[in-house]
């Protein structure tokens, strides 16, 4: 961590060097520590520090970027000098109009003193709970206890200097027992509200519960997702398509689709940076400033996020969603929420006369991304419910379903909400009742 001071005197020797028409420079540094355990016992632990140094120049039309983790003034000499030999390297882009300007930045609370001060033994101590109660079971225990400290800078030569520090923790187990297995997991930027010995229960309770499963058809069921499933659910439909580049290249499920009804009207899907329920973060890989974003309005789809080379594409301000550059994704939102409902999870469950619980999906991957038709599986809990009840444990099922068109039969929301860990940070998702899923495979476990 290099601190407030000496990340700007680092930044603006980086621009002071540079001979380009347009520089900026990324700094993003971390301090990470990561507990792993397996067979119910810690088998490694992981401490990693880094600072990387990102320099991106505009020559004329062109852009390049380079990369180091070395900070010593020949090292970020050389970075500048790679980066703009790449530039002249590459095609001209007629489409890119500028690096942004500097714009007001909002503050935001994101670092938790005590995440630093949690020690691999602090960590071990909760590990240890878990996996002991698992032992205590005849199961056995997996997963992995996270915390990390980073602070990001953006600055460039149009004037935009941002600094900000953030927390991060997580943890996530899996529990097997001979034929069955439970999940639980959970991420926040405090501390205090990931209870690894909570989630340890939770997914001690649902292996107990899942063996032994039986084999139901493939078909087309109602569905209660659980918050992991519809957190995934929901990432992987921000990756497809809720970023401007994904409308602008034709391959997002939003094209031609704005102002129209495509899902049920109890969804909505948000993007929102600075809401500290979520994993917040001020501004973006570019130092612009985090905007809310309505991408979904009560089933309504509305928007998309940007970055300042989508925006000025289509005439538009970035939203603050860019990635690091290079970057051929475009923007994403990696603060996704979606709206609760007024539901518990087993009022929910007693309003299906039969259909499945499903706890979370595995190894997921999208077969039509326009579409959003995703193939994957069941894991760690699936469930059937009849008349009401949850009656016995099932064996995984294969699924390939638009989720598009699955969250357009949604009719229900839980009224409370978890922040999931994935791929794209943090979600905080409800639970939900879905009436059309289409399962088209079984297995054997």
């Amino acid at each position: 961590m290099l601190g407030r001071k000496e990340a700007y005197n680092l930044c603006q020797k980086v621009l002071a060097t540079s001979r380009a028409d347009q520089t900026e420079v990324v700094l993003l540094g971390y301090d990470r520590q990561l507990t792993r355990f397996a067979n119910s016992y810690i088998h490694q632990n992981v401490a990693e520090s880094d600072v990387q140094l990102r320099v991106r120049v505009v020559l004329g039309k062109r852009i390049g970027v380079a990369v180091t983790n070395n900070l010593k003034p020949e090292a970020v000499s050389r970075v500048v000098e790679n980066a703009i030999e790449i530039a002249k390297l590459q095609p001209e882009n007629p489409r890119f109009k500028s690096l942004p300007s500097p714009r007001p930045l909002p503050s935001v609370e994101a670092f938790d003193e005590n995440v630093p001060r949690c020690t691999p033994g602090d960590k071990a101590t909760v590990v240890n709970v878990v996996c002991r109660k698992a032992r205590e079971e005849n199961l056995t225990a997996s997963g992995a206890f996270d915390t990390e400290t980073f602070e990001l800078v953006v600055a460039n030569s149009l004037g935009i200097f941002a600094y900000c520090t953030a927390t991060n923790v997580a943890f996530n187990t899996v529990i097997m027992s001979d034929t069955g297995s439970g999940y639980a997991a959970e991420t926040s930027w405090r501390l205090e509200d990931v209870n690894a010995e909570a989630l340890g229960d939770e997914a001690i309770e649902r292996a107990l519960k899942s063996r032994a499963p039986r084999e139901v058809p493939p078909g087309t069921y109602t569905v209660i997702l659980q918050e992991y499933a519809v957190a995934e659910l929901v990432s992987l439909l921000g990756y497809m398509g809720m970023g401007a580049l994904a409308v602008q290249e034709g391959r997002s499920f939003m094209c031609d689709n704005f102002g129209k009804q495509i899902m049920a009207p109890i969804v909505s899907i948000w993007d929102d940076g600075l809401d500290a329920s979520g994993l917040p973060m001020p501004f973006d890989f570019e130092g612009v400033p985090k905007q809310k974003v309505e991408i979904i309005k009560n089933g309504v789809a509305r928007a998309v996020v940007y970055d300042s080379y989508t925006a000025g594409i289509e005439g538009k301000e970035s939203t603050g969603h860019a990635l690091p550059a290079p970057n051929t994704y475009g923007p994403l939102p990696l603060n996704l929420f979606m709206a609760p409902g007024k539901f518990t999870l087993e009022e929910m469950i007693s309003s299906v006369e039969k259909g499945l619980l499903i706890t979370r999906f595995h190894y997921t991957v999208p077969v039509d991304p326009k579409r959003t038709v995703v193939t994957g599986m069941t894991r760690d809990g699936t469930f059937w419910i009849e008349r009401g009840e949850i009656a016995y444990p099932v064996k995984n099922l294969r699924f390939t379903q638009s989720y598009v068109e699955a969250l357009a039969t949604a009719e229900a929301a839980s009224v409370s909400t978890r922040l999931i860990p994935t791929d794209m940070g943090g979600v905080r998702v409800p639970a939900l009742k879905i009436s059309q899923f289409e399962f088209t495979g079984v297995t054997e476990f």
